[in-house]
């Protein structure tokens, strides 16, 4: 299981609840995709969004409005 560190994940967007609709987000692309390429997943999409996210794979953006904050 994937445990990281949130302070560290938390740097590049402004909340945590940006962090989770970014990692939601992701992780149900993830499942699209494996459903698209008729693939077996071995681990939870969001185990696998979150990784990507730590590795800097995927970026979460955010509006301007949300940014200025």
């Amino acid at each position: 299981m994937f445990n990281p560190d949130l302070k560290k994940m938390l740097e590049n967007v402004n909340s945590r609840y940006s962090l989770v609709v970014g990692t939601a987000k992701r992780a149900r692309e993830i499942r699209e995709e494996a459903i698209e390429n008729e693939k077996q997943l071995d681990e939870k999409t969001v185990s696998i969004a979150m990784e990507e996210i730590w590795d800097g794979k995927y970026v979460i953006e955010e509006p301007d409005s949300i940014k200025s904050k």
